[in-house]
Protein backbone atom coordinates (compact mmCIF):
# COMPACT_ATOMS: atom_id res chain seq x y z
CA UNK A 1 0.00 0.00 0.00
CA UNK A 2 1.70 3.21 -1.14
CA UNK A 3 1.23 6.74 0.07
CA UNK A 4 -2.14 7.86 -1.28
CA UNK A 5 -2.86 11.18 -2.91
CA UNK A 6 -5.85 13.34 -1.96
CA UNK A 7 -7.66 12.26 -5.14
CA UNK A 8 -7.01 8.60 -4.35
CA UNK A 9 -8.35 9.18 -0.85
CA UNK A 10 -11.57 10.77 -2.05
CA UNK A 11 -12.14 8.00 -4.63
CA UNK A 12 -11.17 4.87 -2.73
CA UNK A 13 -11.53 5.55 1.01
CA UNK A 14 -14.19 3.42 2.72
CA UNK A 15 -17.39 5.18 3.72
CA UNK A 16 -16.42 5.34 7.40
CA UNK A 17 -13.24 7.25 6.46
CA UNK A 18 -15.01 9.73 4.18
CA UNK A 19 -14.40 13.37 5.27
CA UNK A 20 -18.11 14.15 5.39
CA UNK A 21 -18.82 11.12 7.60
CA UNK A 22 -15.92 11.82 9.94
CA UNK A 23 -16.96 15.46 10.20
CA UNK A 24 -20.43 14.47 11.40
CA UNK A 25 -19.07 11.95 13.92
CA UNK A 26 -16.18 13.95 15.41
CA UNK A 27 -15.46 17.50 16.59
CA UNK A 28 -13.82 18.40 13.26
CA UNK A 29 -15.33 20.27 10.33
CA UNK A 30 -15.01 18.77 6.87
CA UNK A 31 -12.25 21.25 5.95
CA UNK A 32 -10.36 20.29 9.10
CA UNK A 33 -10.68 16.58 8.27
CA UNK A 34 -9.30 17.20 4.79
CA UNK A 35 -6.38 19.19 6.25
CA UNK A 36 -5.74 16.38 8.73
CA UNK A 37 -5.49 13.98 5.80
CA UNK A 38 -2.60 16.02 4.41
CA UNK A 39 -0.91 15.81 7.80
CA UNK A 40 -1.69 12.09 8.01
CA UNK A 41 -0.09 11.45 4.61
CA UNK A 42 3.08 13.20 5.74
CA UNK A 43 3.33 11.28 9.02
CA UNK A 44 2.34 7.89 7.58
CA UNK A 45 5.14 7.98 4.99
CA UNK A 46 7.88 9.47 7.19
CA UNK A 47 9.61 6.11 7.81
CA UNK A 48 7.56 3.20 6.45
CA UNK A 49 6.11 4.06 3.05
CA UNK A 50 2.81 2.23 3.41
CA UNK A 51 0.30 4.99 4.20
CA UNK A 52 -0.21 3.84 7.81
CA UNK A 53 1.23 5.39 10.96
CA UNK A 54 3.60 3.01 12.73
CA UNK A 55 4.78 3.50 16.32
CA UNK A 56 8.18 4.78 15.17
CA UNK A 57 6.48 7.41 12.98
CA UNK A 58 4.21 8.37 15.86
CA UNK A 59 7.20 8.81 18.17
CA UNK A 60 8.98 10.84 15.49
CA UNK A 61 5.99 13.20 15.29
CA UNK A 62 5.88 13.59 19.09
CA UNK A 63 9.56 13.69 19.96
CA UNK A 64 11.41 14.20 16.65
CA UNK A 65 13.10 10.89 17.52
CA UNK A 66 11.77 7.53 16.31
CA UNK A 67 14.03 5.56 18.66
CA UNK A 68 13.23 7.26 21.96
CA UNK A 69 11.24 4.84 24.07
CA UNK A 70 8.65 6.51 26.30
CA UNK A 71 5.71 5.08 28.21
CA UNK A 72 3.62 8.18 27.46
CA UNK A 73 4.12 7.85 23.69
CA UNK A 74 3.45 4.10 23.84
CA UNK A 75 0.25 4.61 25.81
CA UNK A 76 -1.11 7.33 23.51
CA UNK A 77 -0.27 5.20 20.46
CA UNK A 78 -2.11 2.23 21.99
CA UNK A 79 -5.20 4.38 22.61
CA UNK A 80 -5.11 5.73 19.04
CA UNK A 81 -4.76 2.18 17.69
CA UNK A 82 -8.46 1.43 18.06
CA UNK A 83 -8.29 -1.73 15.93
CA UNK A 84 -5.38 -3.10 18.00
CA UNK A 85 -3.38 -4.07 14.90
CA UNK A 86 -0.17 -2.17 15.62
CA UNK A 87 -0.74 0.71 13.18
CA UNK A 88 -2.97 3.79 13.00
CA UNK A 89 -5.10 4.30 9.90
CA UNK A 90 -6.71 7.59 8.89
CA UNK A 91 -10.05 6.90 10.53
CA UNK A 92 -8.37 6.05 13.84
CA UNK A 93 -6.17 9.14 13.51
CA UNK A 94 -9.14 11.50 13.13
CA UNK A 95 -11.42 9.85 15.68
CA UNK A 96 -8.68 9.75 18.31
CA UNK A 97 -7.43 13.30 17.68
CA UNK A 98 -11.00 14.55 17.95
CA UNK A 99 -10.88 14.27 21.75
CA UNK A 100 -8.10 16.90 21.76
CA UNK A 101 -10.19 19.39 19.76
CA UNK A 102 -11.11 22.55 21.72
CA UNK A 103 -14.78 21.84 21.00
CA UNK A 104 -14.70 18.23 22.25
CA UNK A 105 -16.81 17.54 25.34
CA UNK A 106 -15.02 17.62 28.67
CA UNK A 107 -16.49 14.18 29.38
CA UNK A 108 -14.61 12.77 26.37
CA UNK A 109 -11.36 14.34 27.52
CA UNK A 110 -11.90 13.05 31.06
CA UNK A 111 -12.54 9.51 29.84
CA UNK A 112 -9.49 9.54 27.55
CA UNK A 113 -7.25 10.83 30.34
CA UNK A 114 -8.53 8.08 32.64
CA UNK A 115 -7.64 5.41 30.06
CA UNK A 116 -4.23 7.03 29.62
CA UNK A 117 -3.44 6.45 33.32
CA UNK A 118 -5.19 3.05 33.51
CA UNK A 119 -2.09 1.38 32.07
CA UNK A 120 -3.19 -2.21 32.71
CA UNK A 121 -6.77 -1.74 31.55
CA UNK A 122 -8.33 -2.85 34.82
CA UNK A 123 -10.88 -0.04 34.94
CA UNK A 124 -9.05 1.58 37.85
CA UNK A 125 -6.01 3.83 38.27
CA UNK A 126 -3.61 2.19 40.71
CA UNK A 127 -0.99 4.20 42.60
CA UNK A 128 1.87 2.51 40.75
CA UNK A 129 0.27 3.32 37.39
CA UNK A 130 -0.02 6.99 38.33
CA UNK A 131 3.62 6.98 39.47
CA UNK A 132 4.78 5.41 36.19
CA UNK A 133 2.87 7.94 34.10
CA UNK A 134 4.08 10.92 36.12
CA UNK A 135 7.66 9.75 35.55
CA UNK A 136 6.97 9.27 31.83
CA UNK A 137 5.47 12.76 31.51
CA UNK A 138 8.45 14.25 33.30
CA UNK A 139 10.78 12.38 30.96
CA UNK A 140 8.81 13.56 27.92
CA UNK A 141 9.17 17.14 29.18
CA UNK A 142 12.87 16.67 30.00
CA UNK A 143 12.14 17.50 33.63
CA UNK A 144 13.80 15.84 36.59
CA UNK A 145 12.22 15.75 40.05
CA UNK A 146 13.43 13.96 43.13
CA UNK A 147 11.82 10.67 44.12
CA UNK A 148 10.31 12.33 47.18
CA UNK A 149 8.69 15.05 45.05
CA UNK A 150 7.20 12.46 42.70
CA UNK A 151 5.84 10.52 45.69
CA UNK A 152 4.32 13.72 47.05
CA UNK A 153 2.55 14.35 43.72
CA UNK A 154 1.20 10.80 43.65
CA UNK A 155 0.14 10.82 47.32
CA UNK A 156 -1.58 14.20 47.03
CA UNK A 157 -3.47 13.08 43.92
CA UNK A 158 -4.68 9.93 45.64
CA UNK A 159 -5.63 11.73 48.83
CA UNK A 160 -7.91 13.97 46.76
CA UNK A 161 -9.21 11.47 44.20
CA UNK A 162 -9.56 8.18 46.11
CA UNK A 163 -12.67 9.25 48.00
CA UNK A 164 -13.61 5.76 49.23
CA UNK A 165 -10.08 4.99 50.40
CA UNK A 166 -9.73 1.63 48.63
CA UNK A 167 -6.30 2.46 47.22
CA UNK A 168 -7.38 2.94 43.62
CA UNK A 169 -9.26 5.52 41.55
CA UNK A 170 -12.41 4.47 39.71
CA UNK A 171 -13.97 6.40 36.76
CA UNK A 172 -16.49 8.19 38.98
CA UNK A 173 -13.82 9.30 41.45
CA UNK A 174 -11.65 10.45 38.53
CA UNK A 175 -14.52 12.48 37.08
CA UNK A 176 -15.10 14.24 40.41
CA UNK A 177 -11.35 14.85 40.81
CA UNK A 178 -11.15 16.45 37.36
CA UNK A 179 -14.14 18.68 38.11
CA UNK A 180 -12.34 19.98 41.20
CA UNK A 181 -9.00 20.18 39.38
CA UNK A 182 -9.72 21.22 35.77
CA UNK A 183 -6.01 21.85 35.14
CA UNK A 184 -5.66 18.05 35.06
CA UNK A 185 -7.00 18.21 31.49
CA UNK A 186 -4.84 21.11 30.29
CA UNK A 187 -2.87 18.79 27.98
CA UNK A 188 -6.08 17.30 26.58
CA UNK A 189 -6.72 20.30 24.31
CA UNK A 190 -4.60 21.17 21.27
CA UNK A 191 -5.64 24.71 20.23
CA UNK A 192 -4.26 24.37 16.68
CA UNK A 193 -6.88 21.69 15.92
CA UNK A 194 -9.52 24.45 16.08
CA UNK A 195 -8.22 25.72 12.76
CA UNK A 196 -5.90 23.06 11.38
CA UNK A 197 -6.43 24.50 7.89
CA UNK A 198 -4.50 27.62 8.97
CA UNK A 199 -1.86 26.02 11.19
CA UNK A 200 -1.20 22.97 9.00
CA UNK A 201 1.63 24.48 6.87
CA UNK A 202 3.79 25.45 9.87
CA UNK A 203 3.11 22.08 11.52
CA UNK A 204 4.33 20.30 8.40
CA UNK A 205 7.41 22.50 8.21
CA UNK A 206 8.34 21.45 11.74
CA UNK A 207 7.86 17.82 10.79
CA UNK A 208 9.96 18.18 7.64
CA UNK A 209 12.76 19.75 9.63
CA UNK A 210 13.16 16.49 11.51
CA UNK A 211 13.40 14.31 8.36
Amino acid sequence: MGCATSKQFSRSAPAHADPAVLATQTSFTMNEVEALYELYKKLSCSIVKDGLIHKEEFQLALFRNSRRANLFADRVFDLFDLKRNGVIDFEEFVRSLSVFHPKADTSEKTAFAFKLYDLRGTGYIEKEELREMVLALLDESDLCLSDSTVETIVDNTFSQADSNGDGRIDPEEWEEFVKRNPATLRNMTLPYLQDITMSFPSFIMRSEASD
